[in-house]
């Protein structure tokens, strides 16, 4: 029996909006079917690439498509909580890019909203969902490798400073921790649990935003993480999760597309490589899709607890590190 595809609106047309698209049409039961920017121009240029039949001028108008099953939220750092408490108080389903908002503050009110509203939410994080990650988690979970004692794992880009650029701009939510650390600290969120102790250190540039930040976490069961993110230069970018019996590396660029080498005691390496059809980003909108074809409210892949426990560790580490942002703290 052929289902209804799910029609899907997106607020934001940017580059990461362009990727999550291409994601899209490549899946057999979504479907764009609205999209909306601050700029018509914008929204009628992006509608005309993905065949949208629905462009808006204004983010608010994206309700008039009277098709919307979801909305994808792309949009900057500092527009996230705008832009999700209004697809909230509509009771529309959104996918929220990472990091879902600026602080933990924020995000328990999105939070409460969503629960009360009974409304669908998530996180866009799309490493959660990709075979590197489940065949990790797998990995662990089963004890073969024992404990987790070390995880060691960075991003890292050179961009061309630009002080009004959203990587740069305190306004935006700039800075390097919010928007590529997140990952290598979900990563340990997500194997280790909450950290007992966090100590983190940054390098600024003149708009106040961390172009490097360096993260260490520990925790009384033994284990502990070295992190770093930065803007300053080209990193390996991979992921090594150190065990009592051997090691996972998730390979260079470990938070997207990418392959496994797990090393056991007995000097056996294991290459585990995965074959991928679609850009990554349809992980994440196949599951968005599952939860909502199932009723769900929360993913169970990452739930909205996951995200707050994320978001407040952001938070502390930014206080360690005295990053701060004038507008939202």
């Amino acid at each position: 029996m052929n289902m209804k595809p799910i029609n899907w609106g997106i607020i934001g047309p940017g580059k990461i909006a362009n990727k999550f698209a291409t994601a899209l049409t490549g899946l057999d039961d979504a479907r764009i079917s609205s999209v909306a920017s601050r700029s018509s121009v914008r929204a009628e240029l992006f509608a005309e690439k993905w065949g949208i039949k629905n462009a808006f001028g204004n983010y608010a108008d994206i309700f008039n498509d009277p098709e919307l099953d979801v909305i994808y939220i792309a949009t900057p750092h500092s527009l996230h909580f705008e832009n999700t408490m209004m697809c909230l108080e509509k009771s529309i389903p959104i996918l929220c890019e990472k990091p879902f908002t600026i602080n933990s503050k924020q995000l328990s009110l999105l939070v409460n909203l969503a629960r009360k509203n009974k409304t669908f939410m998530m996180e866009a994080i799309m490493t959660r969902f990709l075979p590197t990650i489940e065949t990790t988690l797998n990995i662990i979970n089963s004890g073969e490798l024992g404990k987790i004692r070390v995880i060691d794992a960075d991003f890292g880009f050179k961009a061309e400073y630009n002080p009004e650029s959203r990587l740069f701009n305190p306004d935006l939510g700039g800075g390097c921790l919010l928007d590529i650390g997140i990952y290598p600290v979900f990563l340990c969120l997500l194997l280790l649990g909450y950290p007992d102790e966090i100590k983190a250190t940054s390098i600024k540039t003149s708009t106040g935003v961390d172009e490097s930040t360096s993260i260490s976490l520990r925790y009384n069961d033994g284990a502990i993480a070295s992190l770093f993110c930065t803007f300053a230069a080209h990193t390996e970018t991979s992921a090594s999760i150190y065990c009592e019996k051997g090691k996972i590396r998730i390979n260079p660029r470990w938070p997207s597309l990418s392959n496994l080498t797990v090393s056991r005691e007995n000097h056996k390496v294991e290459d585990k490589k995965f074959n991928y059809v679609l850009n990554g980003y349809d992980y994440e909108a196949m599951e968005v899709m599952n939860c909502l074809k199932q009723g769900l409210t929360e993913s169970p892949g990452l739930n909205l607890e996951f995200s707050l426990q994320l978001m407040k560790l952001l938070d502390a580490i930014r206080k360690t590190a005295d990053i701060s942002y004038p507008l939202y703290d």
